[in-house]
């Protein structure tokens, strides 16, 4: 199943996420140029590999790069050579062998050069992107999408070798790429489509009809592209993807002893060896290139080498010699993503604004961040993993990020501003921002933490050639207007061609007396407005150039700051969706609090909501169950079970009492004892979850106000009052009766009465006698009663609640009829004597096996609450009869919905709805069909029952987990359930058995959607034996078992289905049975008098 993400951002550059099978990956290597950030990147893919981003077992390595300036090449042979020693060693090698290749998947990617707009590099570059499937919510990096587009789109259907992937761009792939790997020997490179234009500024690969690479350009001329053109005029641009088979990595590891690339490895420089830079492209690839002579190879140079003397190109061309022994058989293929596209993420602040932004969008994208003022962010602009309070304004075509502001706030158009915080926003007031790059950067200064800012033009270069400007104007310009001279930032030593952006000392990173900040370089916005005390204030600080401050920059803080900012975020996130009652699932945010430790405030928020509002705590108590599961880590024992333990008797009676806010923190003060250990966590979620149930209960209680009776003439001692139901069928909208998705979501279902085998299944009858007890009885038939119960006492009803108790369902009737009142003073016997002169005699049965999703039990409770109360002299109405059950079952504790009495007790065809309100009431529309068609329909419906007990209870917990967890496959479900019933509702009026049937097997399909694992084997192959034979069926009711119902296209099937099912094995103890509708529903008979039985 495709599962996809909600893009925010431009859909030229940012990946669409899809998450199908995946690679199986044996290891993972992110490179990074710094050796202290190694262990902050090590983190980082621990922390996706949490997330379930990345398999369970996949080795994971952040390598850093042997040099700084090692290149493309000598990272990727470095890290080859890391990962292959590793292998080795975990196969108990002692030197390292390429052997361990053979059967190896492995990923490098890396992170190469410094990002002017992002202190921990493209690679962790965030994106205005969601994820809504993903099981644990996160910011998306652009490692992220990478790591997608790899494991889901690009590595699928590869066999085993190395996949090596840059970061350093925004690809786009297509779900399946279409890329064949039949006969695959060599190495492949992944292009993508791009113009002309474009490709004058980058790489292109030339190839043959069979897709092998003659030559790769850098730069190329225009006859040289033009040579590259395909049919469309687009060119296969280099995009940074290229995997190597064994065979071909087997050849490039053999280098790394092999001087002088040993050089490019660790182990080459740990032993003396001089550094190389090698181009993964222009060297490696280049020297497999059909079209490529040894000659000019040997003597070309890699476009990121640069300019270098000739020792080093002699150096190089050494280097070059043993790719080409090594290498050169190698066969090099292409493979071309028409549909993709790639976006090389240059340092022009302009192209990296509009890769974030949404030109011609309406309005704002806001991903991951809480804004007060929506109204206020520009149309186009984007806003990630932010919190907005107050009036903070955005201009179009901007964006935020990492920013904690109180307004009021001005941000203008074409500006970038990232990770600053409440501290910082007195310096931006009364300022409106327009085409600037203001950032705030965590540094390590000699070992001390702190902060530091740096303010630079949108259309400012950062290239050492050309003029340049800073703040968008002409350094003389800008000298001019600021009173700041050339000296101010670099040494008078320094040649005028370096004196550029990169190299001036215009960052503030120390005060002599006091804490910086952005007004520290945000004068210079409006230098002459003070009399030149902040350009004297700026001298005064310890300024760093960018390249000078790339080295302190501490990622470490920088990630961790991102992280705490999302979490705060997260935690108002959680608030709105609770209180604005959103269908957004909070589930993803849970996990990703637990897993990061901090599911403390988390908790903290859940009862603070919960505490607050009726509405919203049976939610806010779910969701601290989920917290408490999900901090279980899948030990501890399954989520269902008893929920009755005494430490936690205390915060229920609170919650029985209607003290919201007291249950709710006697709640957490129990929890705080059960969170050692996983066996406790997952009990005291279980108790969380009772705590929902009494909420769920009370508000279910409400539907009591439509629960009325009227006074009758009261029939004689020892005269019975017999009430007989047909069973019910569910034909759509079932679930959506469930409380509380009946008054959270609304409820619509469309059941039928029927008659089982022509007769009418469920009954009870009642009867006063002389004697002051209650004699209960239960049994299969009217005439045949199995257990009798004679209670003298209070005492023997007190496990009126209790569902299994023996004749638990007869004496919670006594209790909602209002004949007993179980916290009276008076005894049981003065209760009935002073009321009614006597006792009664309750008897009821249900000719159905236990189970049979037909809605026995409801029924049954409706059938039982009209006999007893007609017999104590009073009348009630169908539709109060309905309520009263809602309240019968809540009493009893076992739930349910309101569809089984609708069914049962009214006649024929009905839809019963309720509304997304409180108090809950149900009410009912009877559907009028064609002339002759309830004949018709009872002619083409049969049961069969499958010999499988239905088991609904955890059916039912594990539908109320996923609805309080909102996933969002459930709420979508339960949407589709009510809109279902009102088209069956037509094709009833209709009167088209083929239209019916479409409802029934789209019903089915939503039941196993809501509650997986309702459709056990056996059924399965029943259905599929039937499947010719019907126009559609489903199990009855929840499913898991019981009755299965068939619409047939022939009339009169039953004799021949029998046979159909007589002919399979393995079906088990089944049975078929006539079904018709019944037209008359609930029915209420007095009879003379008779002997007890």
């Amino acid at each position: 199943m495709e599962t996809s993400v909600v893009v925010r951002g431009s859909p030229s550059t940012l990946a669409r996420m899809e998450q199908p099978k995946g690679v199986d990956w044996t290891v993972i290597i992110l490179t990074c140029q710094y050796k202290d950030s190694v262990h902050v990147f090590q983190r980082e893919l621990e922390v996706r590999q949490k997330w379930e981003q990345i398999p369970p077992g996949t080795l994971l390595l952040a390598v850093e790069d042997p040099e700084t300036r090692v290149g493309s090449g000598g990272a990727t042979l470095n890290a080859l050579l890391v990962a292959a020693e590793h292998l080795s060693a975990r196969a108990g090698f002692t030197v390292v062998t390429s052997d361990v290749l053979h059967s190896a998947r492995i990923l490098i990617l890396h992170m190469g050069r410094d990002f002017p707009f992002d202190d921990c590099g493209r690679a962790f570059t965030c994106l205005p992107v969601e994820k809504p499937q993903a099981p644990v919510e996160a910011v998306v990096c652009n490692l992220d999408c990478l790591l997608d587009i790899m494991s889901h789109r690009l590595g699928p259907g590869s066999p085993p070798g190395v996949w090596v992937c840059s970061t350093d761009m925004l690809l786009s792939i297509p779900p399946n790429p279409g890329i064949s790997w039949d006969n695959f020997r060599g190495a492949r490179v992944i292009a993508l489509p791009g113009s002309t234009a474009y490709a004058r500024n980058h790489g292109v690969y030339l190839t043959d009809s069979q897709g092998f690479v003659l030559d790769i350009y850098y730069q190329g001329t225009e006859a040289e592209i033009q040579r590259c053109a395909r049919p469309d005029g687009r060119v296969p641009l280099v995009s940074g993807v290229t995997f190597f088979s064994v065979e071909t990595a087997e050849h490039l590891l053999a280098t790394h002893v092999s001087p002088p690339l040993d050089a490019c490895t660790y182990m080459g420089l740990d032993s003396g060896a001089r550094p190389v830079q090698l181009s993964l492209f222009f060297d490696i690839l280049l020297c497999m290139a059909r079209n490529v002579n040894r000659e000019n190879f040997l003597v070309g140079q890699p476009p990121e080498m640069g300019q270098g003397d000739s020792d080093v190109a002699g150096y190089l061309q050494a280097a070059r010699a043993e790719l080409w022994r090594e290498l050169r058989d190698q066969p090099l293929t292409m493979a071309y993503v028409p549909d993709g596209s790639y976006s090389y993420m240059t340092s022009s602040a302009s192209e990296f604004l509009c890769s974030l932004t949404f030109p011609g969008a309406p309005r704002a994208r806001v991903v991951h961040s809480q804004v007060e003022e929506l109204q206020l962010l520009g149309a186009g602009s984007s806003v990630v993993s932010c919190l907005l309070e107050g009036p903070v304004q955005l201009g179009a075509g901007s964006v935020l990020q990492h920013c904690h502001l109180q307004g009021p706030v001005h941000i203008g158009p074409g500006c970038l501003v990232s990770g600053l915080d409440t501290a910082q926003c007195e310096a931006l007031r009364g300022l409106e921002l327009h085409d600037l790059v203001l950032q705030g950067h965590h540094v390590q200064l000699h070992g001390a933490p702190g902060r530091v800012f740096t303010l630079v033009g949108r259309l400012d270069s950062w290239e050492r050639q050309g003029t340049g400007t800073y703040l968008n104007m002409s350094w003389s310009e800008f000298f001019q207007k600021t009173g700041v001279r050339d000296w101010d930032l670099w040494d008078p030593d320094t040649p005028p061609a370096e004196r550029c952006l990169l190299s001036a000392r215009l960052f503030p990173v120390l005060h002599p007396s006091r804490v910086l900040g952005p007004q520290d370089l945000l004068w210079m916005l409006h230098p002459q407005e003070d009399g030149g005390k902040a350009l004297r204030a700026w001298r005064a600080c310890w300024r760093l150039s960018w390249e000078q401050l790339q080295p302190c920059l501490d990622r470490a803080a920088t990630l961790a700051s991102r992280r705490d900012l999302f979490f705060r975020q997260a935690l108002r996130k959680v608030r709105h969706v609770l209180e604005a009652r959103q269908d957004l699932s909070l589930r993803p945010l849970i996990r990703a609090a637990v897993r990061e430790g901090c599911p403390g405030p988390l908790l903290a928020t859940l009862d603070h909501a919960g505490a607050g509002d009726p509405g919203v705590a049976a939610r806010a108590l779910a969701c601290v169950a989920d917290v408490l599961g999900c901090m279980a880590e899948g030990q501890g024992g399954l989520r269902s079970g008893p929920a009755a333990n005494p430490g936690w008797m205390r915060p229920f009676s609170y919650l029985e009492c209607g003290d919201l806010a007291g249950g709710v923190h006697a709640l957490a003060q129990e929890r705080d004892k059960w969170l050692s250990r996983p066996a406790l966590l997952v009990r005291a979620a279980r108790h969380y979850e009772g705590a929902g149930q009494i909420l769920i209960r009370q508000a279910v209680l409400s539907a009591r106000q439509f629960v009325s009776t009227e006074p009758a003439e009261q029939p004689a001692p020892g005269q019975w009052v017999v009430a007989e139901c047909p069973a019910r069928v569910d034909f759509s909208g079932g679930w959506s009766d469930t409380p509380p998705l009946a008054y959270e979501l609304g409820g619509a279902v469309l059941g039928l009465a029927v008659r089982v085998d022509g007769r009418r299944p469920i009954g009870a009858r009642a009867r006063r006698i002389p004697e002051p007890e209650l004699w209960l009885a239960v049994g299969p038939r009217q005439d045949k009663m199995a257990l009798k119960i004679v209670c003298w006492s209070l005492d023997d009803l007190q496990d009126y609640c209790q569902p299994h108790a023996p004749g638990a369902l007869l004496k919670a009737t006594f209790i909602c009829a209002g004949i007993v009142h179980v916290g009276s003073k008076l005894s049981l016997r003065e209760q009935l004597l002073h009321a009614f002169g006597g006792g009664f005699e309750l008897h009821t049965w249900s000719e159905l096996p236990h189970g049979s999703g037909l809605g026995t039990s409801s029924i049954l409770a409706g059938a039982a609450l009209a006999a007893l109360q007609r017999a104590a002299g009073r009348v009630v109405g169908t539709e109060a009869l309905i309520h009263a059950v809602l309240h019968l079952e809540q009493v009893l504790t076992t739930g349910g919905g309101w569809q089984d009495q609708v069914g049962g007790l009214m006649p024929g065809i009905k839809v019963g709805r309720s509304r997304a309100q409180l108090p809950l009431k149900v009410e009912v529309e009877e559907i009028t069909v064609p002339e002759g068609f309830v004949q018709k329909l009872s002619d083409h419906l049969l049961l069969v029952y499958t010999g499988k007990t239905r088991l609904a209870r955890n059916l039912l917990q594990d539908v109320l987990r996923s609805w309080y967890a909102r996933l969002p496959a459930v709420v979508q479900n339960a949407h589709s359930l009510v809109q279902h019933t009102e088209e069956c509702a037509k094709a009833f009026r209709q009167g088209s058995l083929p239209l019916l049937g479409q409802c029934l097997t789209s019903y089915w399909e939503q039941k196993k959607l809501m509650a997986p694992g309702c459709e056990p084997l056996a059924v399965r192959r029943m259905m599929d034996v039937l499947a010719p034979h019907v126009h559609g069926q489903s199990l009855a009711g929840a499913g898991g078992g019981g009755f299965l119902y068939l619409l047939t296209k022939e009339p009169r099937q039953k004799e021949a289905l029998e046979a159909v099912l007589a002919k399979t094995e393995g079906l088990g103890n089944y049975s078929v049975h006539l079904v018709e509708v019944d037209t008359q529903g609930l029915s209420l008979q007095l009879l003379g008098g008779e002997t007890s039985t």
